[in-house]
């Protein structure tokens, strides 16, 4: 199984967990696209999705990678196990490149005729999205499997962004999805679907995101080897066609998410007052 990884930067932890832990479990990428550490359009959505305060850490953290304090700490703990290598700790993309032999390329745009020329060099089975542009039907026919992506949410019930707080809102279980990406958002194919069990012991919706990403890798990963050993097939999304998202969550209601998370309930589906 020939696998690529695309990233919204060469420092990003997840980019860098993912790659990393494909190839532990013996499916080391054929090589990883990456946007540049400063991307605007990448920082623009972030915005729309995090509010300045939270995107604006962001920034930080992709320009360049730490140096500063503990050169081993990370900023997603739960991400260690698949960052750390021998007595280092991942940082960047091509530190995992060199030492599983792959190569990393920046482009300015994933769907640009230069990527998708990249893209097809490496002929890949698959490709993990782990962040960057909205991709579009070329890039995404690339692959002969597809584009595989974590959704810190059930589908098809919780599309589109602050997936973990409208969860926590609605009622819908917490969970994550690993799903095919196709032209609509949220709305391909379903591989995996698991509910998220370990909820009641977040301090946060900080840390239960954290959280909920370390095992959205660990996912990803059985999905891939379970597509290339025959045992996982897709589901359509039975909805697709209704549009059924959530947006940027307000911060009066991400109070209330917390406070829910924090008391370890969840209310009734539909119902969003307390």
């Amino acid at each position: 199984m020939r696998v690529v990884v695309l990233c919204a930067s060469p420092y990003s932890e997840t980019g860098c967990a993912v790659a990393a832990r494909l190839a532990q479990v013996g499916y080391a990428p054929v090589g990883a696209l990456t946007l540049p550490s400063w991307d605007r359009s990448t920082l623009m959505r972030k915005v729309e999705q995090w509010g300045l305060r939270d995107s604006f850490n962001y920034a930080v953290t992709k320009v360049a990678p730490r140096k500063a304090g503990n050169p081993k700490k990370v900023l997603n703990r739960y991400l260690e196990k698949s960052l750390r290598h021998g007595d280092k700790i991942f940082r960047g993309l091509r530190e995992v490149g060199s030492a599983y032999q792959f190569s990393v390329v920046t482009c300015r745009d994933q769907n640009s005729a230069e990527a998708m020329a990249q893209l097809k060099k490496w002929s890949p089975d698959l490709a993990i999205f782990t962040g960057g542009n909205i991709l579009r039907e070329g890039l995404l026919s690339i692959p002969r499997v597809g584009v595989l992506n974590s959704h810190l949410g059930l589908l098809p019930e919780i599309r589109g962004m602050s997936t973990p707080e409208w969860s926590l809102l609605t009622g819908v279980p917490i969970g994550i999805t690993i799903h095919f990406m196709d032209s609509g958002l949220d709305t391909g194919p379903i591989l995996l679907r698991r509910e998220f069990r370990d909820a009641a012991e977040c301090e946060s919706i900080s840390d239960l995101r954290k959280r909920m990403i370390a095992e959205g890798i660990e996912l990803i990963a059985e999905a891939v080897a379970g597509l290339d050993h025959g045992a996982l097939t897709s589901n359509p999304q039975a909805d697709r066609e209704i549009d059924r998202q959530f947006f940027v969550m307000h911060d009066r209601l991400k109070t209330v998410a917390e406070r829910r998370l924090k008391n370890h309930a969840t209310p009734a589906v539909g119902k969003c007052n307390e």
